[in-house]
């Protein structure tokens, strides 16, 4: 079978396929693996950073390496993550595999691999990404997209804001009105929806396999892991990942900003759909 927009199982992959194409380097599972490749290796730079004797400070150039990993990942490297991910059947050890396998013929990064991932379960990198997926879409499309829109509308009420047309009230017609005014009423209400979704915190968990930062303590029990973890999540990227902390959780990140963001999102497009209707 051809892979025809005809043939796409769903309308995204299909008749909306172009209108969506600016959001496939974040949202596809492409950009799904970069953001698990870039929070493992934040992880495991700070990590050699916090003075254990079994772990040294990385050189400038194993940092300025991995950071390469990052931001030079490309298709090439998601195929093979994905066959690695037919033997181990786990994305994310498919993941962290793939990571040692970049650090072959570099003695530096060899002999600290057992770091890589060190004390995470599968969700503390997964909800991060996830979230460094909305960033990514938020800042790049969404946002761009609804400044564009209003910018438009804004330019509309201007230009026929003394073009009368009546209006209407209790289904039938009323005091007149003016194009402009009407269309600043929708710019009014898409500004408002707009703040919303920028101002929406996305949250980044990293505590380990139930949210007690157990296997970390066990591993060194006077090292601050909180603080460390919130570092992580909260510095700026490259080296961190300019998420907020979410301090308190199970395995599972709650994902309530999620649900906040979605529903912005939501009335904005009510908001759209009452305009063109």
């Amino acid at each position: 079978m051809t892979t025809s927009a005809i043939s796409a199982l769903s309308p995204l992959d299909g008749r909306y396929a172009a209108k969506l194409a600016k959001l496939r380097p974040a949202m596809s599972e492409q950009g799904y693996m970069h953001r698990r490749v870039q929070v493992e290796v934040a992880w495991f730079i700070a990590l050699s950073d916090c003075g254990f004797k079994e772990f040294k400070p990385l050189s400038p150039g194993a940092r300025t390496y991995l950071l390469g990993l990052v931001k030079n990942f490309s298709e090439i490297d998601g195929t093979a993550i994905k066959t690695i991910e037919k033997t181990t059947n786990h994305d994310v050890k498919a993941v962290e595999y793939w990571i040692k396998s970049k650090f072959e013929g570099r003695p530096e990064l060899v002999a600290a691999q057992e770091f890589v991932h060190f004390a995470c379960t599968s969700e503390d990198i997964n909800n991060t990404s996830h979230a460094l997926q909305l960033k990514s879409g938020r800042a790049q499309v969404l946002l761009p997209k609804l400044d564009d829109i209003i910018a438009k509308l804004r330019e509309m009420a201007h230009a026929f804001a003394e073009v009368s047309m009546l209006s209407r009230t209790h289904g039938q017609t009323a005091s007149p009105t003016t194009v402009g005014k009407e269309i600043a009423n929708v710019v009014v209400r898409l500004v408002a929806a707009r703040d919303k979704i920028a101002s929406v915190k996305l949250m980044g968990k990293m505590n380990g396999a139930v949210g007690n930062f157990n296997a970390h303590l066990s591993a060194w029990p006077d090292f601050d892991w909180e603080a460390f973890s919130r570092k992580v999540i909260e510095s700026p990227e490259p080296l961190g990942l300019g998420l907020t902390f979410q301090p308190y959780s199970i395995q599972i990140e709650p994902h309530d900003y999620m649900a906040e963001l979605f529903d912005a999102v939501a009335r904005a497009n009510t908001i759209l759909i009452d305009w063109s209707r």
